[in-house]
């Protein structure tokens, strides 16, 4: 038999598209030919199989090889072909019959010694597999337990080649991937913590429980980093499809933990300011990897600092943060990330950042606009609520009596607020108001009274507030709504939407 196929998986962004790996071997001068778009990992592909194949005791053959990857129109990137090509070439050669890798997707990258190593992106991959109706996978052993993740599929893993073969030679039982092990999560950083501001923590709840973008403002030590920080936890966990996009997501970018659980926890991404427009949005020579907005998916990006990050790595979250997706284009094709997260930015009100405020601050009113002027009109339109912290008295730095509110307690309330907005919602596919389009709440049966909304429509008519802020300040009254347990906005929440929205009287 000079012709074997075996099937593979591909992945693009974080679409996964099932790959036949063809192998055809003639007579002619000994060499191999790679086909079907493959990028410089897989052109080296060709010297690792070799090694692998030698070094595994197995006979390489001294003939013209053609290996060509389907659908050709179709980027390839990665080594996480190479035991599927190792299994291929030796199918053609006649050395391994491939009746029982029929329907079985295989993945895994050589060494040159034949050990088969973990790869990137195992979980979309065999999800793929999943949708394309293939049950059975065999991934390298350190993917093992990611790849169970997904239902439906038999899952078995190899450490080396020499144990696929003698699988499909001889029967010898692959490795089983590893029994879950029972894990805790560690507590994270509790809102009981924070000292004070009253404002904030009422922003940072009415922001989860609407899914809405954050900006806080104030001096350092008022306590912006540690409200950000404990947004996570505070917003419920993940469910079964979020759970799936977000784990994902790190697989490609290979931050999963050990253990192969789905991330249940929403993640929190806090890029230094020095981060650059790929490390924020995705980039990235031949595939796109994801950047921090996508790790953000369903969880929190958090910017410290906001003014000090370039104007161009800002100004790139203005369209994911309006699409909830991010497409990057690159000469060998485009990638498409999901980005729907809570954007947080964390800013001091001047450069001299002088923790008594406007009393002995340094820099000139100039010095000032220019300064949180780095942070455009655009972008700051896109941020629901957007309050000034004052600095925390030591009345409330030393207070030892009624202690602050918990994580959890909080939590409880933004859950049943999420689970009121789901409710409402259901019809158009959405969950949480921050996503709901403004014209929905503008037309009956949603659209609020005039006496309530009187104020917003004057500030409107005078151009202090756009269209888009009009909007939002209806989202935010809804999550304020939803919180306190009514099922629709009244006066008293448009306008405490409107001291969030604008930081008026803060």
């Amino acid at each position: 038999m000079s012709y074997a196929k075996v099937l593979s998986v591909g992945l693009v962004g974080v679409a996964g598209h099932v790959v036949e790996v063809e192998a055809d071997l003639a007579p002619g001068l000994p060499g191999v030919a790679i086909s079907g778009l493959p990028d410089t990992a897989l052109h080296e592909a060709r010297d690792r199989v070799r090694a692998a194949i030698v070094n595994s005791g197995q006979k390489w053959p001294n003939r013209r090889i053609t290996l060509n990857l389907l659908p050709a129109t179709l980027p390839k990137y990665g080594s996480a072909f190479d035991l599927a090509i190792a299994a291929a070439v030796l199918g053609g050669s006649g050395e391994l019959p491939l009746l029982p890798l029929e329907r079985t997707v295989i993945l895994g990258e050589l060494g040159l010694d034949g050990t088969v190593r973990p790869v990137r992106g195992v979980l979309p991959m065999v999800a793929a597999a999943a949708r394309a109706g293939f049950p059975r996978v065999v991934v390298p052993a350190g993917n093992a337990a990611e790849a169970s993740v997904i239902p439906g599929v038999q899952v078995r893993a190899v450490d080396n080649l020499h144990r696929l073969v003698a699988f499909v030679r001889d029967g010898s039982p692959l490795l089983p991937p590893p029994a879950f092990a029972p894990t805790s999560d560690e507590d994270g950083p509790d809102l009981a913590e924070v000292a004070g501001q009253l404002l904030g923590r009422r922003a940072l709840e009415v922001a989860a429980a609407g899914g809405h973008h954050l900006a806080l403002l104030g001096p350092p030590g008022a306590g912006k980093t540690m409200l950000a920080e404990r947004l996570p936890s505070i917003l419920p966990e993940l469910d079964d499809d979020a759970a799936l996009e977000v784990t994902a997501l790190h697989s490609i970018a290979g931050l999963l933990p050990p253990g192969g659980r789905l991330l249940r926890r929403p993640p929190f991404q806090a890029p230094h300011h020095t981060a650059t427009v790929p490390a924020l949005v995705g980039g990235g020579s031949g595939l796109a990897r994801p950047g921090a907005v996508s790790l953000a998916h369903r969880g929190v990006l958090f910017l410290d600092e906001a003014p000090e990050f370039s104007k161009g790595a800002l100004e790139a979250l203005r369209q994911p943060l309006e699409s909830g997706r991010v497409r990057v284009a690159r000469t060998r094709g485009a990638t498409e990330y999901p980005a729907r997260t809570q954007l947080v930015l964390a800013a001091n009100p001047c450069p001299c950042a002088k923790p008594s405020g406007d009393a002995d601050c340094e820099c000139t009113p100039l010095a000032r606009r220019r300064y949180l002027g780095r942070l455009s009109g655009p972008l700051l339109d896109r941020v629901d609520v957007q309050v000034r912290l004052l600095p925390v008295r030591a009345a409330e730095l030393l207070e030892t009596g009624t202690p602050n509110e918990s994580s959890q307690t909080v939590a409880a309330r933004v859950a049943a607020a999420r689970r009121a907005a789901a409710d409402r919602w259901a019809s158009t596919g959405r969950r949480v108001n921050a996503e709901i389009p403004g014209p929905h709440l503008r037309r009956p049966p949603w659209r609020l009274p005039g006496r309530d909304t009187h104020e917003l429509r004057r500030r409107l008519d005078s151009g202090s507030l756009s269209a888009r802020g009009f909007d939002r300040v209806i989202r935010l009254a809804w999550s304020i709504a939803d919180l306190d347990g009514r099922d629709r906005p009244d006066g008293g929440d448009i306008a405490e939407a409107i001291q969030l929205r604008t930081g008026e009287g803060t």
